[in-house]
Order: C-alpha cells, then structure tokens, then sequence
C-alpha cells in the first residue's frame, strides 16, 4: 500500500512555506520597489521615475520650449500607457506639481491654466489644462540621443526608456526633492542654482575640498516663496555635513506707515509648503481665541503676489514683539527639514553630505561627457569613411559612372573594383554595354565574403570591404544613394574641407578621451554656460530666500500685550458674565435674564485676572480681556471655563500676586492658600480645596489681618489668631470650628485693632472691638454670635 506521505514529494504540487518567510521576502520586494522605483530620487537627475518618465514622455511627444502646448490628459495618458503603469491621477499630480512655481525653484513644465495656487487650492482636471517643457527640462534631456545614458525596457517590453536623464544642471538640490519609502524618506529643499555652479566649479578646482569650504558659495536653501532663514550658520553647516538637519524659515514682513502714528504690518513672503489660506484661518483663530491680544484683525489683500496685512490692537506695541508671538504660534514660521536621503548611481539608497552630491552629479556629468563623445567619434568615423568613398568616386567618376551604369550587381562590382591610380590609368571609358569590362569578370562573386574593418570602436555601422585599400560595403551604399546634382566640382572641394573639419575634430575628441584635465574643463565650461542662462543674472535666477539672526523673543506678559482699560465685572446669580466698558456706579441698575440677578459687581481693568473658586473645590482663572462685553446679557462662565452644572460659584474675585486666600469648607476645615499656587493655567481649572461629600467650598476671601472669624450654622461664632492656620497650596486643611450639628456658615479674615464689622438686618455697619467673649482656641465650638448679628449668619 503507497504511503499518502509520498505525495508530498510530487513536484506536480505546489510547495509550501513557512509563512514568515513567504511574507518577509514579499514584502522586501514591495520595500526595494518602493525604494528604488518610487519614492527617493537618484542623485544624478533628482527625478523620481515617475518625473523622469513625465519628460521623456513629452519630449518623445515633441512638446518642447518654443512648440506648443497639449492636454494634460493627452500627457498623462502616454505616460501610463508606455511607461508608468500606474494611476492617471497620481501621474498629472506629480506633473502639475512639476509645472507649480510655488513649489519648483526652477519648474520643468510649463503649464497653461489652473495648476492649483499657494492657497492650497488643487489643479483643474487634467482635461481643462495644458502643459510643454521649460528650457530647463530640455537641458536635463540634452544628449538623450547621443548614447549619453542606458536605456532599458518599458514596463511590458514594448518600448524603451532611459534609466536616468544627462541633467545638464544639479536638478536634485536645484529644486529639492521629498519623498517618503518603507524605513526610510527624504526631504531635500531647493537652492539657488548659480550658488550650486559655483560650488560645482569649485569642487573641480579642488577635488578634495571640504562640506565647510563649499558652504561659501552655497549659503542655504533658496525658496521658490523667499522668507528668511534664521537658522544659525554652525547648524546649516552641521546639516550639510551630516545630510540631516533642519532649517528655520521665517515670513517675510515690513511696517507699513499710516499717518498719525498708526501703522500696520504687511507679510508680504511666506514659508515654503505653508498654504496662505490656512496661515490665515490660523491666525484669525488666534484673534478669536485672544492667544495673540495684541493683534486686531487680518486681511488677505494678495492679487498676484502675497500680501497680508496684520492689525495690531493698539500703536504702542512694538511690530517685532507682535511678530515674534505668531511666529511662536503660527506657521509664519517653520521648520524645513533636510534628509539627503538619495540613491547613487541609480541602485544604493544613502544619506549624503553636501559635497558626496555635488560629487555625484559630476562624476555624472563626466560619464555623460566620455558616452556623448565615443557617440560623437563613431558617428565622425562613419561620415569620414563616406567621405573617403565620396572623394574617391570624384577622382574616378568615369568608371564609377560606367559600374553603375553597365553592371548588375553595382554594389559588389564597386568594392571589388581595383581603385589604385595605375589600374585605373589603363581603363577607358565604355561607350556602350559591349565595351564595358565589369570588375567581377571571371570572378565567382558568390565565393566572395567581406570581411570586418577592425578598430572601430562606437561606430554606427562597421565597415566590410573584400580587400584593404577597396571601397566598403558603407562607402559603395553611399555612391550608390548619391544624387545627380552632387556631380559638381564645387561638391568635391566641400567634401575635402568637410573631412579635413571632422578630422580636426576627431583629434581633439581623441584627446579629450585620453585627458581627464580636458575632461573637467569641458564640463567646466558646460556648467558656465548653464549659469549664463539660468543663474543669478536671469530673470527668476536672484536669491529670493534671505538670512537672518532670529534674536531673542522676549517673554511678554499677558498684562503688557493688553491696552489697560477700565471695565466693570457683572456676574450674575446663574453664572452670566460681562464686561462692562469703564467704571459704572456699583449700585446701577443693570439688566439681566428672567429669573436672574446681580450676584458679584466690581470695578477691574481688562489687564486684571479673575479667581473664580467654585463649590467644588477648584480654582478658576479668567483674563477680563477676554470677557464678553456689556451690549448684551453676556455668556455664561461655564463656556469660558469647565464648572460642572451641579457646582455653584463661590466668591469671584481679582487676583493679587503675592495675596493671601482664606478658603474653607462647609465641614469647617480650612486654610491659607497663597494667590499664585490658586492661579488655574487651563480651562480645567486646579484644585485647591480637597473635599469629602457631602461638604462643599463655602468660603474664599482675600486674607486681611491677624485675626480669622468663624461663625456656623447654629450660629456660634469664634474667633482666634490667623497664625494658627497652615498655607499650604492645595489640602484639606485644618478644623476651624467644632460643631455638634451643622457646619460652617462663613469665615472672614479682620485686623483686631479695628475690630469685626458686618451689617445689621438694617443695612447699618456694625463694628464689634471687644472680641474677648468670642476669642479662643481654633477648632472649638465658640459663643453665640452678638446681638444683631445677620440672620443668614454671614458677615457680608
């Protein structure tokens, strides 16, 4: 009987693996292609394959810098149908990125209508808009037909696409690059190209010349949007020499005058990458929230150039103090990372210095160079051996004529035909087919084979003549294609000056392969001509990014960012809060909701803060800059900060550095909480007063005298020495008063050389100065209260 086990063996069946290993190498191959096809750039062009392909594609579809525009669709779908297997979407996106000033240094594309704006604002469909090659793309493709670089096959076979592009211009750091693969991403912000030239030529000067040393010509980054880069120049120099840092970009502003001591300012540069509508609803965010309160308003006044105008509040803040705090919490600054994360030479993804890719791109351009010129070399050595086969039939036009004219076999007769000056000396011209003696008379020109010119190396098509010194198979073709018209005298003396100039050529060519000088000297002299037409002298070639000390940003207060004005604080019995504009009489009659009263009204000054302690214990802080004002009823306090809908207030008050808070418990536990620990610095507010249920907060009063005074439920009052009580931050606190039944009604603090003063039932000022019946140890039960004492039994 066969063991079922057997079957395992069958190589007919599929194999099987552990799947740890089947999902690691899938996704190790998902990693490289995204690494190497996909996401970092190759340092030789700085294209991704997506932008390389994007050119090619419409180079192959003649759209160059002085032709004519075609649809974006048109050029998306080429793209993906020969040599980007992928999304159209994703395909015009990276091309109208390509054609976006405000994101290229130096656009490749040339774009007719909506390719999106710096508002953040996206392309029209690719339907509606149209697109062509800048000049500076073409100089990135300049060679592709010479052999420059390796091509290889498109995604189905069909068609061939070049591996990497001759980029006649450092295109990677020219317009930067950023990119995000599996483990790894870059981010390379664009820079001058003139500054790179510069650093190019220097680097060719001195092939060992230091990161630092470069950094004379190339100063920093150069934003397509300008602003100003406030990085310290040891840190640029850290970032270059490590291929990772970060830079600090800040917007660009100026003052603008008014009159009469008013003035504004105009942001009139932003930072790269940042969208002007979003900046904008960001700081309006800030107005609103009055996290920046020295700024009023702003307005987005930008036509074709970015213009936004900052209000400040009141003239005497000062313009760099009101920047600083956006700059602090807006985007008006940011931070541009650097990761020169690239592949070399096509294949290993590494984190380069500023030097290893100026390097990169050189020794690129020197490859190009030798390719362009063996190309160049071939194609002279092909149009020389013509040339030769040219000259030679005009010495010999007679019997070239007669070949042609007899012969069946034109071809084979002319390179067989003995061309030397003695053998054709004897020959007369035939007039007529009979006297005609071809050169293959007696001669089986089946038997004859030609052989292969040797040494020519890079030649489009390589010479097979019979014998040395015949004419070969490319020579005969030549004359046999020639016109009738090129029979002239005046042809032949061309033809000698035409090959006396290629020869002059074909040796400086030769000696521009053999000497590594004359190599760097020619890419020299190409990378002053690139300069010429692209760098600072042009038109858009100007540094447009500046530099700058960022300087100290001082820390303002809240108080000094505010205009001191007066205000009166109503807050009514439900917790409604305003602001009224100056000091009103305290005993005005104000307005409130059905139901609702006057519960706290005092006079402050929009720089004060406000302590609202509630019942639960914690400690609130309010800014009255940011109080509603006094047209209306006001907004409720819980909206401002989070009190619980079952908690009531306690005491409102202003707060005082350095002052002292009396709090306590309806437990009758209290004590002494310095005013600068009460000070809440979130909405959430801060516990101070630690509580068990069912007791609540019941007192919080501002600490005035050496004497504390207690009175309770069951109307027992006590009095005793403020230095009996602990300060402490946050607590429970310690026993003020003992009680039997009840708790704690209200407490107050009083000097007891004036004496302990309340109000009467009849509203009359009541001042006690002999306390001695009431005065005795904290956390006893006291006396009852004296003779006119409120009912309510508190003391205000």
């Amino acid at each position: 009987m066969d063991d079922p086990r057997d079957d395992a063996t069958d190589p007919a069946l599929p194999s099987a693996e552990p799947l740890r290993r089947a999902l690691g190498e899938r996704y190790l191959t998902y990693a490289l292609s995204t690494i190497m096809h996909r996401a970092l750039p190759d340092a030789r062009d700085g294209l991704k394959p997506v932008q390389r392909r994007i050119l090619y594609a419409m180079r192959e579809l003649r759209l160059g810098s002085g032709g004519g525009f075609r649809k974006s669709a048109k050029i998306a779908g080429d793209v993906m149908g020969n040599y980007h297997p992928h999304g159209d979407a994703a395909i015009y996106d990276a091309m109208a990125r390509l054609a976006q000033d405000f994101v290229m240094r130096y656009p490749l594309v040339d774009g007719q209508g909506n390719f999106g704006n710096i508002d953040g604002d996206s392309p029209a469909a690719a339907r509606y808009t149209e697109a062509r090659m800048t000049v500076l793309a073409e100089a990135l493709m300049e060679g592709l037909a010479e052999d420059a670089v390796d091509f290889r096959d498109n995604y189905d076979g069909t068609l061939r696409e070049p591996v990497v592009l001759p980029a006649a211009i450092p295109n990677l750091l020219a317009n930067g690059s950023s990119g995000i693969a599996v483990g790894m991403a870059t981010n390379i912000p664009p820079h001058n190209l003139g500054e790179l030239i510069d650093a190019c030529l220097h680097l060719i000067r001195t092939p060992e010349a230091r990161d630092d040393t470069l950094l004379n010509h190339v100063k920093g980054p150069d934003f397509p949007t300008g602003g100003v880069i406030v990085e310290p120049q040891d840190s640029i120099a850290e970032a270059y020499r490590t291929g990772r840092g970060a830079f600090r970009l800040r917007a660009r502003w100026e003052r603008e005058e008014l009159g009469r001591g008013q003035w504004q300012i105009v942001v009139t540069e932003i930072p790269y990458q940042v969208q002007k509508s979003r900046l904008i609803e960001k700081i309006a965010e800030l107005i609103q929230t009055r996290k920046v309160p020295i700024l009023a308003d702003i307005r987005d006044e930008s036509a074709g150039d970015v213009r936004i105008v900052l209000e400040p509040r009141s003239r005497n803040v000062e313009p760099d103090v009101l920047m600083g705090l956006l700059y602090r919490n807006s985007d008006l600054e940011v931070r541009v990372p650097l990761n020169m994360n690239v592949l070399i030479d096509g294949l290993t993804p590494r984190v380069c210095s500023l030097r290893e890719v100026l390097r990169a791109f050189l020794d690129h351009r020197r490859d190009v160079l030798l390719r362009r010129s063996r190309h160049r070399l071939g194609k002279i050595d092909h149009r020389l051996e013509v040339l030769e086969g040219f000259i030679l039939a005009f010495l010999n036009l007679d019997r070239v004529i007669d070949i042609i004219r007899y012969d069946d076999a034109p071809k084979p007769a002319l390179m067989y035909e003995d061309w030397s000056t003695s053998h054709q000396s004897t020959i007369t011209r035939a007039t007529s087919e009979a006297d005609y003696v071809s050169p293959l008379a007696g001669v089986d020109a089946d038997s004859l084979e030609p052989v292969a010119d040797e040494g020519a190396p890079g030649a489009e098509e390589v010479p097979r003549r019979y014998e040395e010194g015949k004419l070969s198979d490319v020579q005969a073709e030549a004359i046999l294609n020639m016109r009738l018209r090129s029979l002239r005298r005046l042809e032949e003396m061309e033809l000698i000056a035409e090959r006396d100039r290629l020869m002059e050529e074909r040796a400086g060519l030769e000696d521009l392969l053999e000497d590594q000088g004359l190599q760097w000297d020619r890419i020299a002299g190409e990378l002053r001509e690139v300069k010429k037409s692209f760098g600072s002298s042009t038109p858009g070639g100007a540094r447009r990014t500046g530099f700058a000390e960022a300087g100290l940003v001082e820390e303002v207060p809240l108080e000094a960012m505010i205009e001191r004005e007066p205000v009166t604080v109503v807050c009514s019995q439900m917790g409604w809060i305003r602001a009224l504009s100056g000091h009103v009489a305290l005993d005005r009659e104000l307005k409130y909701k059905d139901g609702d009263g006057p519960r706290f009204v005092f006079h402050a000054e929009t720089t004060d803060r406000l302590i609202l302690m509630g019942s639960n214990g914690r400690a609130y802080t309010l800014s009255v800059a940011n109080l509603p004002g006094g047209r209306g009823m006001g907004e409720p306090v819980r909206l401002t900060v989070d009190l619980p809908n079952e908690a009531d207030i306690v005491t409102l008050l202003i707060h005082r550095p350095g002052g002292r808070l009396l709090v306590a418990s309806s437990a009758g536990d209290g004590f002494v909480a310095p005013e600068d620990e009460v000070v809440a610095q979130t909405r959430a507010g801060k516990q101070v007063l630690n509580l068990r249920a069912p007791a609540v907060a019941k007192v919080c009063r501002r600490v005035a005298g050496d004497r504390v005074a207690v009175v309770g439920e069951n109307r027992k009052m006590l009095v005793f020495p403020l230095s009996d009580l602990p300060e402490m931050g946050r607590g429970k606190g310690v026993r003020l008063q003992k009680y039997k039944d009840g708790g704690l009604s209200d407490a107050v603090t009083f000097d007891a050389a004036q004496g302990l003063s309340w109000k009467d039932p009849a509203g009359r000022t009541r001042t006690e100065a002999d306390l001695s019946e009431w005065s005795a140890a904290r956390a006893t039960a006291g006396r009852m209260a004296p003779r006119g004492f409120p009912r309510d039994n508190r003391f205000f």
